[in-house]
């Protein structure tokens, strides 16, 4: 059986470019305080079942560049006949080094940054390069300039943003566009508990042609059954260098979790499965990009191509859940 048998792809805004409905993040568990047995088992069997994006950025670890360092090990011992078969991506906006030129949209950092990932990956070329976040001390016309460069430089063959507003975003595809480079697709985070991207950024989107590929759609493990009885110490919550808090894991949080794992009981699907359903669920979203610390969780994120949809009547008793007041 083919790989891509079961897999359904998705087409990105107006690009002849396809992704899967399920992409493979390496924000958490790939960094060198990782396994790495464990993130090389992840990567392949992601790719033996269809999963052909991977999505990096230039600080992924911990420790920062390390994720990078890992995918690109695994690409050149196990992937490398593969290449053209894979979309890689990364990107560059936080601080990675010390110094002015360590952070932020500068053309100086940008450059510079692509050049630093690509060697870390052992690549000649990234599928997509995003400008990590708005940067508002930096012209947009420079930011977008040097996106274009690295499309026309051949160190990019396509470009994207991360994390911009509305007003933001069409402002850098109107760049973008005249400069000859479309901007293929906006990371935003979204899911049930961060919805900042309804309804204006999705409207922006669409009217742009640009894909959407939201990160977190699991809200960083909230969405799971993981949280339903306390913090689990290997959790990220439970983890010393874990982004999530946990303080944000209130006792309405909490509850909210455990009534939308009802509703997911109530169709035999489990929470995370149906928190990744919920997110695919917007005609403009291209892809739903995970994250994963083991291979289950990703077998658990394609079962939602085989899920019944969501009903309406599911779907408002999820808003029901969300609109609670704690």
């Amino acid at each position: 059986m083919s790989r891509y048998d079961d897999m359904i792809f998705r087409r990105c805004g107006r690009s002849g470019l396809h992704l899967p409905l399920i992409s493979l993040g390496l924000w958490h568990n790939f960094g060198d305080v990782d396994d790495f047995t464990n993130a090389r088992s992840m990567i392949l069997h992601a790719f033996d079942h269809g999963i052909t994006h991977f999505d990096l950025a230039n600080n992924y670890g911990p420790s920062p560049g390390s994720a990078e360092t890992t995918f690109g090990k695994i690409l050149r011992e196990d992937l490398s006949p593969h290449r053209d078969e894979l979309i890689i991506s990364s990107k560059a906006g936080y601080l990675m080094w010390p110094g002015p030129y360590g952070e932020w949209g500068s053309r100086k950092y940008l450059i510079a940054s692509a050049d630093q990932s690509l060697k870390r990956m052992g690549l000649e070329y990234v599928d997509i390069f995003y400008s990590h976040r708005y940067d508002p001390n930096t012209p947009l016309e420079e930011t977008m300039g040097a996106l274009a460069h690295l499309v026309r430089s051949g160190k990019a063959l396509y470009v994207g943003i991360s994390s911009y507003g509305p007003k933001e975003s069409r402002e850098a595809a109107r760049l973008l566009r005249e400069m000859g480079t479309p901007c293929l697709i906006h990371q935003p985070k979204y899911s049930m508990f961060e919805r900042w991207i309804e309804p204006e950024l999705m409207t922006v989107l669409e009217e742009e042609g640009i894909g959407c590929i939201p990160f977190s759609p699991l809200a960083q493990g909230m969405l799971t059954n993981k949280y339903l009885h306390g913090i689990p110490t290997d959790s990220r919550a439970g983890k010393e260098h874990g982004f999530l808090q946990p303080d944000e894991l209130t006792e309405h949080r909490l509850n909210q979790i455990r009534q939308l794992n009802e509703v997911a009981g109530d169709r035999g699907q489990t929470l995370a499965r149906m928190a990744v359903q919920w997110v695919l669920r917007l005609n403009g979203v291209t892809s739903a990009l995970i994250g994963a610390s083991r291979t289950a969780h990703i077998d658990d994120a394609l079962a939602v191509m085989n899920a019944t949809p969501l009903t309406e009547e599911e779907l408002a008793h999820i808003e029901t859940i969300l609109a609670s007041k704690g």
